[in-house]
């Protein structure tokens, strides 16, 4: 079973939000932080073991779920401006309506809640990806 890459996790993503008609400003958006939590949890945690994007009923909102193996919960280093890495989260935190961080003994969930999927009003379900590509 080959692990979840960047590039996989972002191709499920387009595909779930080209099937819903999401604003391009909104996909951009979720792209990056789809990027950011699946480089993160590839990086940092252990590997992805969870990954997936839906709608939240009735809303506009789109929800990006990545769970790893680590239950460490991400945090900015506080890393000088000229220094390379140590973004990704607060970029995530910036671009995201909300952040939710679930710990456990065998990993975290991060999720990520974008606002303003127009077009996706109403639509619940999403795609799912186990950790694996293919």
């Amino acid at each position: 079973m080959t692990a979840l890459r960047c590039e996989d996790a972002r191709r499920i993503a387009k595909d779930a939000l080209a099937a819903h008609g999401v604003a391009d400003r909104v996909v951009d958006d979720v792209l990056m932080v789809v990027t950011e939590l699946v480089s993160n949890a590839i990086r940092h945690g252990g590997g992805v073991t969870r990954f997936d994007v839906r709608f939240a009923e009735g809303d506009e909102t789109v929800i990006v779920e990545v769970a790893d193996a680590s239950p460490q919960p991400p945090h900015t280093p506080g890393t000088p401006a000229h220094v390379p890495g140590g973004f990704g989260w607060m970029l995530v935190n910036r671009l995201a309506e909300r952040t939710e961080i679930e710990l456990g003994r065998a990993g975290k969930v991060i999720r990520a809640c974008l606002a303003g999927a127009a077009g996706a009003s109403g639509v619940t379900g999403g795609v799912s990806g186990a950790g694996s590509a293919g």
